[in-house]
């Protein structure tokens, strides 16, 4: 008799948790239906790039009119990374299975603290969801391999919003690059531009061609300046201003230009690995001092971008990432290509591709195309992106 009480205790026990758990299931399933439904959203865009400049953050609003979406940057902010996380985060590639799934718990910590820091002023906005790129630790998808921390359930538990991750997994199991992720957005909120360019820790491109959106790596930019101008006591090569005033060594320049990589047909992208492997070998086996590296790796760059920029007549192109703010490089792109070099204001230079990913994990969210074949050469087009419900 007492057993058969405490079985029935147990019994009820269980009913009411089971209830509860469809209880809470169907608020997120009802959740998810109006988020899909809605016309006008606020989310904040997350992003990281190689560089290591720090985590940009971007409360973004998106409206849809008739068959068009438009755009906002209603606050925007970049989080330095301290000496500690950039340690942490150079460093994840070596570290062992237990200490990078540890990292990666502890970074998305630190985003979704930082993502609250900066809405808790912000009460008047309604936040729908967060759309995070993460950090790239590794990109090897010719081997099906790629990893992007900062863990989406523990941004999504720290900050009570559901949150998009993962971007790029679902593309390389198609079969695809994994990268570049953000041309969708080009092509829908950037579409008044024939080509966008973006400057980030490497260059990379995206343009319209015979009725397709084109984009690639074009090659390293940022991420090899900086590992040149640390050399020279500088963290990274303000306005362009040490290569301006260094000598060209001919040589170099070949010898980076002749790389395989650039050889290759797209669809084609790049990771760190192929930095430390192929590209910085050339750099240290050249005699030359750093400054002259510098501005030779300036001119290898604007070349590589000119050779990308290579349709006939003058088209607009649009030029964002902090490459933008280096006016020598600038000046040097200008030079290889007749085309309208556009840079727009600082917020736009800054944010554009958190910004983008904001609106890729809103397609998402949707259950909308938000990463194309065409650019990945994934086996079709697709809606990339988990995402985890607080």
């Amino acid at each position: 008799m007492v057993s058969e009480k405490i079985s029935g205790y147990a019994d009820k026990s269980i009913l009411k948790s089971f209830s509860a758990g469809v209880v809470y299931l169907y608020c997120i399933k009802f959740k998810f239906v109006l988020l899909k439904k809605m016309k006008i959203y606020h989310c904040v865009g997350v992003m990281s790039g190689t560089s290591l400049d720090g985590l940009d953050i971007a409360l973004c609003e998106f409206e849809r009119v008739k068959h068009t979406w438009h755009y906002n940057i209603l606050k925007a902010s970049t989080i330095p990374y301290n000496a500690d996380w950039k340690n942490k985060l150079s460093g994840a590639g070596n570290l062992s299975g237990f200490e990078l799934v540890k990292l990666d718990k502890e970074y998305g910590a630190f985003i979704g603290e930082q993502i609250n820091h900066m809405l808790a002023d912000d009460v008047k906005f309604n936040v729908s969801f967060i759309a995070s790129h993460g950090h790239t630790v590794f990109h090897r998808p010719d081997m099906g391999v790629n990893l992007q921390i900062g863990n989406g359930s523990v941004i999504a538990a720290q900050t009570g919003l559901p949150t998009v991750t993962n971007f790029r997994d679902l593309d390389i199991a198609l079969g695809g690059q994994g990268a570049p992720l953000v041309p969708y957005g080009d092509e829908q909120l950037f579409g008044d531009y024939y080509y966008c360019l973006n400057l980030g820790g490497f260059a990379n491109i995206s343009f319209r061609y015979k009725q397709k959106r084109i984009a690639y790596d074009i090659g390293p930019a940022n991420i090899v300046l900086n590992y040149l101008s640390k050399k020279t006591g500088k963290d990274f090569d303000y306005g362009g201003n040490i290569a301006r005033n260094a000598a060209f060594d001919p040589e170099l320049f070949v010898q980076l230009n002749s790389l395989d990589f650039y050889m290759q047909p797209y669809p084609k992208s790049l990771g760190k690995e192929w930095l430390d492997d192929v590209f910085i070998p050339v750099l240290d086996g050249s005699s030359v001092a750093d400054d002259i590296k510098i501005r030779t790796c300036t001119e290898h760059i604007a070349a590589q971008i000119g050779k990308s920029l290579n349709s006939r007549g003058r088209k607009k192109v649009l030029v964002t990432g902090g490459g933008a703010y280096n006016s020598f490089l600038i000046e040097l792109i200008n030079k290889y290509t007749l085309h309208e070099i556009l840079i727009p204001e600082n917020g736009l230079v800054e944010y554009k591709e958190a910004l983008i990913f904001a609106f890729l994990g809103m397609l998402r969210i949707r259950n909308e195309i938000n990463t194309l074949a065409s650019v990945t050469g994934a086996k079709f087009n697709h809606s990339g992106g988990i995402v985890c419900h607080p």
